[in-house]
């Protein structure tokens, strides 16, 4: 893996296309609302039968500012006292939820988003996290990979104290651009020395495993300034670096509308900044790992991927793909065996719902046999960078070149491009087209017509 990326200029040119990201096969935009809280407590009496092991996601959606960019869910307000009524509704949602699974489905994987999980106070933090131990079965040695998102401006080390203290090990630090005027003109005024002394205390207080995340592509950014900022978050020796493509869409999000469209950096500018970035990190000793993601080479997602055991779910790149994910919250999805399923993005409809005693779900979709093959197919593309069509076949008990013919001409084109190498047994993704490997599982998406990619983000 050591050659894990090519650049080539034209290939990305040629196949910068918009499409999914792949958290999930099929994905999101395919959920509908004829699935409901009736095929949700179906799923989880499936998965108490079966013992699988949980993933928790809780989604907390307060945050005090607002940052131009952002296309979280999410509610901007000053007013600290809106969590107390959205945790009693949390604690309704869990009480719904773990009646209706084994005390012994251990919880492998944990992890807050937002929003800012941050905006609790500290009295707040630790009831929420006694309500998850109270209905779930959360780990107490300190062995599962427990995260939540930080925003630097909203902890400090007494934060971060307390966050260890209740059990996580794991923390995403949101940075995006070190640079004043970028920071400006997307509204997050956010210093290096904030970031820096957040990070100090994880490494003090023996967090597992730092993350951060960056955007290219923000208005008033230039690759040169940009690299100064990956310079001094290499310094900062994070385990993990997401280097994400900003992606703009007024139309969709509307603080994005506060975004002056002059001042975003030309595409050539922005292509200039990835792989100046990915120079950097290549030559800081980071792997890449696919998409958007690097990690040292000691880092658990790497190591998976030296394996092959590396997955991928609506919480990224993982490597407990194999447990059933419960998303708690507004907005949240989870994925239970071959349901997925979201709650109401609607805060008001979301907390009315569980104050009638009723789960907030939604919409979903449950996966049929064809999604299922497919869905692997993507996984081990996207994960491992290859695919061989023996063990889909053993799997899915298909031809693969019969199963999959009318797109032999395009994985042909692929590989007479140098962006995959197609051979009877296999599929490989060539160093120079592992940036672009969504688009080479775009090929395989049944659902993907031109009617619906402005929906998604371009590739790079």
């Amino acid at each position: 893996m050591l050659d894990a990326i090519r650049w080539d200029t034209d290939l990305i040119r040629r196949y910068d296309l918009a499409g999914p990201r792949y958290t999930s096969y099929p994905t999101a935009v395919q959920f509908n609302s004829q699935v409901g809280a009736f095929d949700l407590l179906h799923a989880l009496r499936d998965s108490r039968k079966a013992q699988r092991p949980l993933s928790l996601y809780v989604h907390i959606p307060f945050c005090a500012n607002i940052c131009y960019y952002c296309a979280c869910n999410k509610v901007i307000t000053k007013d600290r006292s809106r969590a107390l009524p959205y945790l009693q509704r949390l604690e309704q949602e869990m009480q719904l939820i773990a009646c209706h699974l084994a005390p012994n489905q251990r919880v492998e994987q944990l992890h807050f988003g937002g929003g800012t999980p941050t905006f609790l106070n500290h009295d707040e933090l630790r009831q929420l996290m006694a309500l998850l131990r109270k209905h779930f079965n959360l780990l107490e040695d300190d062995s599962g990979d427990y995260g939540i998102e930080i925003d630097p401006r909203e902890a400090d080390w007494s934060t971060m104290g307390l966050l260890r203290e209740l059990g996580f090990n794991r923390v995403s630090i949101g940075l995006q651009d070190l640079d004043p005027a970028v920071q400006r003109a997307v509204n997050r005024l956010q210093s290096l020395e904030e970031t820096r002394a957040v990070i100090e205390a994880a490494r003090t207080l023996q967090f597992r495993s730092i993350n951060i995340d960056l955007i290219y592509g923000l208005p008033k950014q230039t690759a040169e300034h940009f690299a100064r900022t990956v310079e001094e978050v290499i310094s900062l020796q994070p385990d993990r670096l997401s280097v994400f493509n900003y992606a703009h869409l007024p139309e969709r999000f509307m603080p994005q509308r506060r975004i002056n469209g002059s001042e975003l950096p030309a595409p050539a500018e922005k292509l200039e900044m990835l792989q100046r970035t990915i120079e950097q990190l290549t030559a800081a000793g980071y792997r890449y790992i696919g998409m958007d993601h690097f990690a040292l080479p000691d880092d658990e997602l790497a190591i998976a991927q030296e394996e092959s055991t590396l997955q991928r779910n609506f919480q990224g790149y993982t490597t407990h793909g194999h447990c059933d994910l419960i998303g708690l919250g507004v907005s949240a999805i989870s994925q239970i065996g071959d349901l997925y399923c979201q709650n109401s993005s609607d805060l008001t409809h979301y907390q009315n719902a569980l104050a009638g005693a009723q789960l907030a779900t939604s919409r979903g979709l449950v996966c049929n046999a064809d999604d299922r093959l497919r869905r692997e197919v993507i996984q081990q593309l996207i994960c491992n960078f290859s695919l061989k069509f023996e063990d889909i076949e053993k799997a899915f008990n298909i031809d693969f070149r019969g199963y999959f013919n009318k797109l032999w001409p395009d994985l042909q084109e692929m590989d007479d491009d140098g962006l995959i190498q197609l051979s009877p047994e296999a599929i490989t993704v060539l160093p120079a087209g592992r940036l672009l490997v969504r688009s080479v599982c775009m090929i395989f998406d049944a659902y993907l017509g031109q009617q619906n990619r402005q929906r998604f983000s371009r590739v790079i």
